[in-house]
């Protein structure tokens, strides 16, 4: 199962930074990106998001005014917040309305994916028990988001029984070998900046299997990547191999 999830942040550069670091784990599509709290109301109000990323200082309405109002609504989805904000009045005030995690910026993609994890474990919880009772383990993942999912579970206690499964075991999930030889090949012929899009037509793959190798090469500081602002519209993203 995808989660949608939702990008508030005023800054474009880190909105899209956030959108990336999100969508580099499998399970989690983007919504969308909004600017500020009054457009993510509006937003949510016609839109089913399961997880909103929301920052805390923005235009016409902060993330804290924004958070009070999703409350208030009802409007059934979860928050992480990620900002500046480190001060204990901020913290205090979010906790109590329900955030999933608080992120202060700046912060390491490792510690955002463990955010997204915590939501993910408790978005689990709550889908496998509908309907019934629950153990306390599914109670405590539920409350603390401290406990594995099934998945993560599986995936830790079932080591590779041979080298098939051993090199399969080698790359994470939904990155295959061959396409990811595709993808560094490609780099390797065109050392210029490139597009994910254009990536993606030269090489007749789709841009959301592209964006995610992408990533991938980028985590692995294979590939690096920058903000490109002249396109006329929104910006887009640039990649070449790393230390060309």
């Amino acid at each position: 199962m995808s989660y949608k999830i939702l990008i508030v942040e005023d800054d474009p550069m880190v909105a899209m930074i956030n959108e990336q670091y999100a969508t580099k784990n499998p399970d989690f599509v983007s919504a969308g990106i909004c600017r500020n709290g009054k457009d993510a109301l509006e937003f949510l109000s016609k839109n089913k998001v399961d997880l909103v990323v929301l920052d805390v200082y923005m235009p016409y309405m902060d993330g804290v005014e924004t958070l009070k109002k999703i409350r208030e609504q009802n409007i059934q989805t979860q928050v992480i917040m990620v900002t500046a904000a480190n001060d204990t009045s901020t913290l205090e005030r979010t906790i109590n309305l329900g955030v999933v995690d608080y992120l202060v910026k700046p912060f390491a993609m490792e510690r955002f994916q463990v955010a997204l994890q915590k939501f993910a474990a408790k978005a689990s919880a709550l889908r496998q028990g509908k309907g019934g009772s629950l153990d306390q383990s599914s109670i405590d993942t539920i409350i603390g988001g401290t406990a594995a999912s099934p998945k993560m579970a599986a995936a830790s206690s079932d080591a590779p029984q041979n080298s098939a499964q051993a090199q399969k075991a080698a790359y994470p999930k939904g990155i295959q070998k061959q396409t990811l030889q595709t993808i560094q090949e490609y780099f390797d012929k065109n050392p210029a900046w490139q597009r994910g899009d254009i990536v993606a037509q030269k090489l007749g793959l789709s841009i959301v299997t592209v964006r995610h190798y992408l990533n991938f090469l980028v985590d692995q500081r294979q590939l690096t990547q920058t903000i490109d602002y002249e396109t006329g519209g929104r910006p887009s993203m640039l990649y070449k191999k790393a230390g060309k």
